[in-house]
């Protein structure tokens, strides 16, 4: 049985002992990064759940 990887957000604490999440896809590859460090895991937490709800945001495009 094998096992499909899927796309995952990793918390964790930077050198600042701040908390940051990183977003990877499938593949293992970083797609997206927190822009700033929080002082609270929840803030964090917050975070993602901010760019979950927004994954369906119109994409614009400026040339």
């Amino acid at each position: 049985m094998s096992t499909a990887k899927a796309p995952k957000y990793k918390v964790y604490k930077d050198h600042r002992n701040e908390w940051r999440w990183t977003f990877h896809a499938a593949n293992g590859e970083t797609i997206a990064v927190s822009s700033e460090g929080y002082t609270a895991e929840r803030d964090c937490l917050h975070g993602i759940a901010l760019m979950k709800s927004s994954s369906d945001a119109v994409v614009l495009v400026e040339e």
